[in-house]
């Protein structure tokens, strides 16, 4: 369990906001950027990353997209495909889920 820099799971300052207001829950990322129990500072508010795991693209469920700011999954998937060039989206494809919780 370390402390990390909050850049390291969340590569955006927009990303940053969204966890800082509630709306961002977990993040999926090609590779994984943090471990159980590493925690991170987003304005002044303290995170936990309390789960670190591999799946498919094809796993993502609704509750995933809308945990990661999206609507629903087929926004989701259009985020990235927008933020990544290239990106096509194959349901084999592994991520790792980063989720966190603010540490009371």
């Amino acid at each position: 369990m370390a402390e990390i820099d909050a850049a390291n799971v969340l590569p955006t300052e927009r990303l940053q906001s969204m966890v800082a207001d509630g709306r961002v829950t977990q993040l999926h990322r090609g590779h994984a950027y943090a471990e159980s129990g590493d925690t991170f500072e987003v304005d002044g508010e303290r995170f936990e990353v309390v789960a670190v795991d591999t799946r498919t693209l094809g796993d993502l469920s609704e509750e995933d997209a809308r945990a990661e700011g999206s609507e629903d999954l087929d926004a989701y998937r259009k985020r990235l495909e927008h933020a990544h060039d290239d990106f096509e989206w194959d349901d084999d494809t592994e991520v790792v889920r980063h989720r966190f919780e603010p540490v009371e």
